[in-house]
This record gives structure tokens, sequence and C-alpha cells, in this order.
């Protein structure tokens, strides 16, 4: 832990990583187990089809050498990972703008780059601030642009979170559209290996409850972000033009959650609720002119 006469700007000043460029194939592989892990009876993309908002983070994966990881699985270091102390990692939310989806089997760029970080004071004590900027490039031309927020600690949260969990009672949806899950954790665990993820919350329980304070397995954020996008997937016609979407608070494995969706003018407003609370998750959806 770092002196508690720092603070975490010290840490980041000057701090600023050149941008990165990746390539990726884009094999039909991941789509096809995104496609199971949802329970789907058909593939939902195939070789040449575009691929649905959010399914790019199944591509352009990281994997860290063994010895790099962390305590946590989490990696020690990494390029856009902020140098501060006993760094602790939060997804927050993103931006999402869709030119042209990217499609399976056609080699694809994406140039990683940071946009901005800043040092902010809340409650639970200084959090640092990242925001990654990706463009994703097919054949030459600007498919997609991406903004991702992450939120670091140094040291372990003070935020509060449920003694128990009753994974008996599920909420009350409400919109026009709805999507059930209980995730459990198998269906973690898939997901990590889908995602690169080794942090420990998803998949180690003795760790997460007796490191990290939680009362259960934590359901990744992205997964729930994919879940409100997965309704949009099956519900609307349109294609997506824009999304954004936030974080709140977690949801653990075992819980009942319901995606629900509500159409509005030219687009989808969007959110994950348990019987807990009614918004773990929020996203903002925009269609394409016809």
């Amino acid at each position: 832990m770092h002196d508690t006469a720092d603070t975490l700007d010290k840490y980041v000043e000057g701090w600023t990583p050149a941008p990165v460029t990746d390539e990726d194939p884009m094999p039909a592989g991941p789509a096809t187990a995104m496609s199971a892990l949802l329970d789907q009876p058909d593939l939902v993309a195939e070789f040449g089809d575009p691929l649905p908002p959010l399914w790019h983070w199944f591509y352009f994966l990281h994997w860290p050498r063994q010895h790099e990881l962390g305590a946590d699985g989490h990696p020690s270091g990494g390029h856009f990972l902020p140098p501060i102390p006993d760094r602790q990692r939060m997804f927050a939310g993103g931006r999402c703008e869709i030119l042209d989806p990217l499609r399976l089997g056609t080699p694809a760029e994406r140039i990683a780059s940071l946009k901005n970080v800043a040092v902010k004071r809340g409650r639970t004590g200084e959090m640092v601030f990242v925001t990654q900027h990706n463009e994703f490039r097919q054949q030459g031309r600007t498919c997609l642009i991406e903004e991702l927020d992450i939120v670091y600690r140094s040291g372990r949260s003070a935020a509060e979170h449920p003694a128990s969990l009753d994974t008996t009672v599920a909420p009350q949806p409400d919109g026009a559209w709805h999507l059930g899950a209980q995730p459990d954790s198998t269906l973690l665990f898939r997901f990590s290996a889908l995602t690169a993820n080794a942090h420990r919350i998803h998949y180690d329980t003795p760790y997460v409850r007796g490191e990290e304070g939680y009362p259960g397995l934590v359901v990744h954020g992205p997964l729930l972000a994919v879940l409100m996008m997965e309704l949009v997937r099956r519900n609307a016609s349109q294609q997506v033009r824009s999304l954004s979407f936030r974080l709140r608070s977690p949801v653990f494995a075992g819980e009942q959650l319901a995606a629900c969706g509500t159409p509005v003018e030219e687009g989808v407003d969007l959110h994950v609720a348990t019987h807990r609370e009614a918004r773990h998750a929020t996203a903002e959806v925009m269609f394409a002119c016809p």
C-alpha cells in the first residue's frame, strides 16, 4: 500500500503510453463459442457475417505469460495499466460507434490509444479514471470506434456488499423486452476463457470471499453489457449505429437477473436488474437511419 500522504496524481503524472496496433484474422471460432454460451440453437454469426455489437470483445485478445499475472489473476503490468501501487481494476462503461459492422473472416486491425487519464476522489477514496480509445479497421476502412472507461484504485475498496445472496428470487422485469438469466460458475468460467480474463473474482470462490469481500463470484461487467445487446439483437431488425453503457454495481453468480429494454425514438433504453437493485447496468442504443 502506498503512503497515505501520497496522492495518485504523482504516479500517473507524465504517464503517456504510445498507441498500439494489433491485427486479428477474425476467425469464426470465438463467435461460434459465444453462440454456444448463449445456448443459441444456431450460430449467431458465420464466416462472412457481421459481428453483433460488442462481440469484437472476443477478438484481439492478450494472453500474458503466467508469471506476468498478479496474485488476483489480473496482469501485474501492461501497456495501458496505470503505474499505481496495489492496483485494483473495475470496468465502468464505454461507448461504441458502428460505422460498418466488423465481418468474420476478414482480417482486422485495431489501433488502441490512451485518450484520457484523471484522478478523482470519491466516497471510498482516490480513483484513477482511464479512457482507452480503440479504432477498428477492415480493408483500410474504419468500421468501429470505441471508448472504454476503466477505474483503478490503489488498495482494497471500502464499498459495501450484501453479506449473503438469495438466488431464489427473480426480479420484476419492466419494459417491452425481457431476457432472463441466472449466470452460474460454469458460465462465468467459460466467459472468462472466451475473453482471456484470468481475474479470480470470476471463478475462485474462496478468494473472492476471503480477499475481496464479495458474497460470491462476480458476474463480468462485459457479460452484462453483452446480455443487454443480445436483447436488442433478438428483438430489433434495425442495425445498431451507436451505443453507450454504464456498469453501476456488481451482480453475483447464482442471482437471477433480467435484461430489460424499452424502445424509444430511434433507439432503445436498456438495463439489468436483480431483486436487489433495478439498475446494475444501463445502456442506450441508437439505430442507423433506414
